[in-house]
């Protein structure tokens, strides 16, 4: 993973006259985003595996001279994308909470995309979009320009519907976490956090 400063999005003005220091995260699709806000901007981002979020993390803090302990709340994506990893993220805002006695506020990974319209990566040859799922030739993309891996992998289809989707290695096609402050409303309890799975996970459990 790699870790940089930004002077992107500012923190939003209803959350600066009560929290200083915010982590974001997204661990929903491929790519698990993180940023850092701090006295009113990001002063860190980085991209890493799920696995490796709270390492991650931790650098973030150290590189702008804060502990976990400065926390003061939490953002983290929460869907839709891929089931196993929306549990991650959750999971680890819930215990940053209850470790840290700081408040979590959900938002949605579609919102960790800018530059058009996001388009994830589903499997079983489906998509989300801010419309629910679907497969790729049920979407009027007409006009449109498409960003997220659902875009680049289904990009034929899109193209031929009329789309635009830019160079795979567009940095638009990738969730940043700078992002997700500003489509958070509310910051309360971990357990309100809802994830958005949309759909049944693969997996469903045995019966005997």
């Amino acid at each position: 993973w790699s870790c940089t400063s930004s002077t992107l999005p500012l923190i939003p003005e209803r959350f600066r006259l009560t929290m200083q220091t915010i982590l974001a995260f997204d661990t929903a699709t491929a790519v698990t985003a993180c940023a850092l806000f701090h006295r009113g901007s990001v002063v860190g981002e980085c991209e890493t595996e799920a696995k490796s979020l709270l390492v991650a993390a931790d650098a973030l803090l150290k590189n702008a001279g804060l502990q976990p302990s400065d926390l003061e709340g939490v953002v983290v994506g929460v869907g839709p994308g891929s089931f196993t990893s929306i549990r991650i993220g959750v999971a680890v805002a819930r215990g940053l909470a209850l470790g840290l006695g700081i408040p979590v506020a959900g938002a949605s990974t579609l919102a960790a995309f800018a530059g058009g319209r996001p388009v994830i990566d589903a499997r079983r040859g489906e998509v989300f979009t801010e419309d629910g799922v679907s497969t790729p030739d049920a979407l009027e993309v007409a006009g449109e320009t498409l960003v997220g891996d659902g875009a680049i992998r289904y990009r034929t289809i899109f193209e031929a519907a009329g789309a635009t989707v830019p160079p795979d290695d567009d940095l638009t096609h990738r969730p940043s976490a700078a992002l997700l402050l500003g489509a958070a409303n509310h910051f309360g309890s971990a357990d309100e956090v809802t994830p958005i799975y949309i759909r049944e996970p693969d997996a469903k459990p045995s019966t005997p």
